[in-house]
């Protein structure tokens, strides 16, 4: 990938936002134009102009759009990372990368003692969440807007990714995106007060 586009960034894409967020969103992996280019997590494809604007619209992101790694916005009480952190081959983790990536989710999870929601974007984004929390995939079964109980108080909410597939087949409106963004946020800031 580098020889075709030495501009790229082409490394594992570290989470992007508030270390101490009350929300995490997770992801599928870097895109190959996207993250993988730009080096911040749903930067420079399709599925990150609905969840930044989203975000934005919400209070969450300083801008509704995310140019690269090194452009000013910032994130609110929220944090975005990927279940798998390098770009898979033909955009699509292999069983064995997901497995070998849960370290890394699982390590994020533990070391964000404030986070009291996980918005998982997708199923794959489901099951690693799941795997790193030690719960089984069961009694867990994804679905948009589904909520699941995880250790120490925190809940999970799935959505269908905001993937430019899901949103020109209408499986996921922009209605329905920012619908599961403001539960979760609604979940993640009880008793807190929203983001200033």
């Amino acid at each position: 990938m580098r020889q075709l586009h030495p501009d790229y960034v082409c490394k594992p894409v570290p989470p992007f936002g508030d270390p101490d967020a009350r929300l995490i969103i997770v992801g599928l992996a870097p895109g190959m134009h996207g993250a993988n280019r730009t080096g911040r997590p749903f930067t420079g494809d399709h599925a990150g102009i609905l969840l930044y604007q989203t975000l934005n619209a919400l209070g969450m992101a300083s801008s509704a759009r995310s140019v690269d790694a090194h452009d000013p916005m910032t994130l609110r009480d929220v944090r975005i990372s990927n279940a798998v952190k390098c770009l898979p081959p033909a955009n699509k983790p292999l069983p064995a990368e997901i497995k070998s990536c849960n370290g890394f989710l699982r390590h994020e999870l533990a070391h964000s003692p404030g986070a009291r929601v996980v918005l998982a974007l997708g199923g794959i984004a489901h099951q690693a969440v799941l795997h790193a929390s030690d719960l089984p995939s069961g009694r867990h079964r994804f679905a948009h807007a589904a909520e699941y109980e995880l250790s120490g108080g925190r809940v999970l909410i799935d959505s269908y990714h905001c993937s430019r597939y899901n949103t020109q087949t209408r499986r996921l409106t922009a209605a329905m995106f920012e619908a599961v963004v403001r539960r979760a946020a609604e979940l993640a800031f009880a008793g807190a007060g929203r983001p200033s």
